[in-house]
């Protein structure tokens, strides 16, 4: 199993070295040619910008997104309200909901904000993730009420209670929740390929797939492939660091 995860991303440090006749001849030998790669890569396409798009996109919609979902959990969970099971539950079941369902409605709403071919266009619709309310949900379930109970008998606000009770409480889930919602900012393609209309304002999954459906042009795979390397080091280096926190934090909200 661990071949089969690791032989994709094996197959492209290959081919990156190699030219597109070469790729397509079925070469899977190292070549010569990585460098020739690597030079047209950043020459002739809008790499540097298209990358620092995703990576901004990424962060806002990471950051944001794991505010706004722990603090609705922290919500559902904390506070004591007549038909909050219902709402939670209702909202819950949202998630049937298929995304390409609500992109018409969706695009009209940024369209008349006036956020179409914008970063926020991607971004606000990002923010709000059923799944990471109900991921941050299951952990706090299991977290002890009387912690926060104490901490507003001795006259904490909520925020404080929050931010020095609960938070560091939750790290491995904090760690989890940004790692899941990173990769999907990173990795979506419909709907920014539907919101980001120029070139300047593309992000590196638009980038590939242009290159990749070049009809004007022969199509460069070796490029691609310096490109798809390139666009997996930011989910690499994530993943790497946070993975010991990316564990605990699955594991506790399964727990839940």
């Amino acid at each position: 199993m661990s071949f089969i995860s690791v032989f994709p991303f094996v197959w492209m440090v290959i081919e990156s070295t190699n030219s597109s006749a070469d790729i397509l001849a079925g070469k899977m030998s190292i070549g010569d040619q990585f460098m020739v790669n690597w030079h047209n890569a950043f020459t002739q396409t809008n790499l540097i910008g298209d990358f620092w798009n995703s990576l901004k996109i990424a962060t806002e919609v990471t950051v944001l997104s794991i505010i706004v979902a722990s603090l609705a959990a922290y919500g559902f969970q904390i506070y004591r309200s007549r038909g909050k099971n219902w709402i939670y539950s209702i909202f819950i079941a949202s998630m049937m909901i298929p995304f390409s369902v609500l992109m018409i409605p969706l695009y009209r709403m940024v369209s008349k904000l006036g956020l179409v071919n914008t970063a926020w266009a991607v971004v606000l619709p990002g923010i709000m993730s059923v799944f990471l309310v109900f991921f941050f949900h299951q952990s706090l379930e299991t977290f002890p009420i009387d912690t926060i109970e104490s901490a507003r008998i001795d006259g904490a606000s909520e925020i404080r209670i929050f931010w020095s009770v609960v938070l560091p409480q939750l790290r491995s889930t904090f760690a989890a929740a940004a790692i899941y919602s990173f990769m999907g900012a990173w990795n979506n393609y419909m709907w920014p390929l539907i919101v980001l209309q120029s070139d300047d304002q593309k992000t590196l999954p638009l980038l590939i797939s242009g290159l990749s459906a070049n009809t004007n042009f022969s199509i460069d795979y070796g490029v691609i492939m310096i490109l798809i390397i390139i666009s997996t080091i930011p989910i690499f280096l994530i993943f790497l660091f946070l993975q010991k926190y990316f564990v605990q934090g699955m594991t506790g909200a399964n727990k839940g």
